[in-house]
């Protein structure tokens, strides 16, 4: 895939990442509403369509945007999959972090 075809995509991915922020902006839910679980799922498409952005990037792959948007991805995800041990996957990220440091 070339630069022209990466660019195009986050371009347009940019388009339902707006699409999706603003419904979830429609929803005012806290953690205690029915409708939270379906905010959560708005938000986890939001954080896959920035970790898709920072995998097609043109430039080289920025590790800590990568954490990031996985590290996101995991913590909303728990709710769905409680019995995954996402917490431990969360831990190892952020000890990759210090390593680096």
């Amino acid at each position: 895939m070339d630069n022209e075809q990466k660019q195009t995509i986050i371009t347009e991915s940019w388009k339902h990442h707006n699409a999706i922020e603003a419904a979830s902006l429609t929803l005012e839910a806290s953690s205690k509403d029915p409708q939270w679980p379906e905010k959560q799922r708005l938000l986890l498409a939001d954080m896959a369509l920035h970790l898709l952005q920072t995998a097609l990037n043109t430039e080289a792959l920025d590790n800590d945007k990568l954490r990031n948007n996985l590290y996101a991805i995991l913590t909303i995800s728990e709710l769905y999959l409680p019995d995954a041990d996402l917490a431990h996957a969360k831990e190892k990220l952020l000890s990759f972090e210090s390593m680096e440091d």
